[in-house]
């Protein structure tokens, strides 16, 4: 269920939420809280979701996901929001990447920068799969259904659609 707050997409940075590592849906709910802080404007949020783990390590438990859209503010670049992100993931204790795709009670994504575009090393704007990943496509769906990822001609309700069924991806409760 979309939030009832309305912004213009090219202000809008968009930010994925994972977790399949401890208490998922509080740990989600909690980052959300505190996305807040990085934003000017009252934060649109997702429902979450239980998905499938997707080119995880055998065994890996499923995963509790979520968008949130904030706007930054005016000094923020993609580069400090990727920061404060990495600082945040700390904060709650996922520890530094031995395999790929691992557990990890939380993982933040910025997805989308507004209508920026980076190609570097540290960041690649917009996100290279979220236009592939139903775990991204589905909660983003329920914030913004009309965004245009950049780079993109659909919106994500359109491509959404076009996504095989591969990943089971199921509501767990409307927006916290």
């Amino acid at each position: 269920m979309p939030s009832s707050t309305f912004y213009l997409p090219s202000s809008l940075a968009i930010v994925a939420l994972g977790s399949n590592l401890g208490d998922s849906r509080r740990i989600i709910q909690d980052a959300m809280v505190r996305l807040q802080n990085f934003s000017d404007q009252p934060i649109l949020k997702s429902s979450l979701w239980q998905t499938s783990p997707v080119n995880c390590p055998p065994g890996s438990p499923n995963f509790v996901n979520a968008v949130v859209g904030l706007v930054p503010r005016a000094s923020e670049t993609p580069e400090s929001l990727l920061q404060k992100l990495r600082a945040l993931e700390k904060e709650f204790r996922r520890p530094p990447k031995k395999v790929l795709n691992e557990p990890r009670p939380l993982d933040l994504d910025l997805i989308a920068f507004g209508t920026e575009t980076r190609n570097s090393p540290e960041l690649i704007l917009p996100h290279p799969r979220a236009h592939l990943r139903r775990f991204v496509l589905q909660p983003l769906s329920d914030i913004a259904p009309d965004f245009i990822l950049p780079g993109q001609s659909k919106t994500i309700f359109q491509l959404l659609a076009e996504r095989p069924d591969e990943e089971i991806v199921t509501r767990l409760d409307a927006t916290p």
